[in-house]
């Protein structure tokens, strides 16, 4: 599978590394799929990735790497972390270009005042066939979703938590779905800025 939006983004004198963002689903979460995020780091550098920050313990990273990101990246850091800590997360990637494409489509600006309600869910491809007539059946009075490419954005300012239209998503679009909210998105941006 191709990585999540490949667009390189390309600086100054290092013109030969391009920016990334890698989401974790299922690390750290409930109790389960322990990692800390000094050993995540130490598992991204084994595969020459550099200068590797990460953002809560819920698994987000920046990287750069020295070529293009392959495609099979996501699935080589899915299995060293298998091999080396007992677990095989979902990992989907995108470059920075992509993210800040992301955020200057979002569809609910007003909502990122409240950035626990705004959410952004990362497709790991496009959707073929995506149910929205289920989505549509499964929200509230108060909540709102938009699918544009591969991100579905929903507000839901009476939380998530309990949201059945944030629990339909997944099954609704028929791809693997990782979701962040709006203080994690806009944190991202700010570390990739400073990369």
């Amino acid at each position: 599978m191709a990585p999540l939006f490949a667009v390189e983004v390309r600086h100054g004198l290092f013109a030969n590394l391009s920016t990334w963002v890698a989401f974790f689903r299922g690390i750290n979460v409930g109790g389960k799929n322990s990692l800390p995020m000094k050993d995540l780091v130490r598992e991204l550098e084994a595969l020459d990735l550099r200068d590797v920050r990460t953002y809560i313990q819920s698994g987000n990273a920046v990287f750069e790497s020295p070529k293009k990101v392959p495609a099979t990246l996501g699935a080589r850091i899915a299995s060293r972390i298998e091999k080396r800590h007992g677990f095989k997360p979902q990992v989907l990637i995108l470059s920075a270009g992509a993210l800040e494409k992301a955020i200057r489509s979002n569809p609910f600006p007003e909502a990122a005042s409240e950035p626990k309600s705004l959410h952004f869910c990362f497709l790991a491809s496009s959707p073929r066939s995506p149910d929205i007539d289920a989505l549509t059946a499964a929200q509230t009075r108060t909540e709102r979703f938009r699918l544009i490419g591969q991100v579905l954005y929903l507000h839901t300012p009476d939380g998530i938590g309990r949201s059945k239209l944030a629990a339909t998503v997944e099954k609704a679009l028929g791809v693997t779905v990782t979701a962040r909210n709006w203080r994690t998105v806009d944190s991202l941006r700010e570390m990739l800025s400073s990369q």
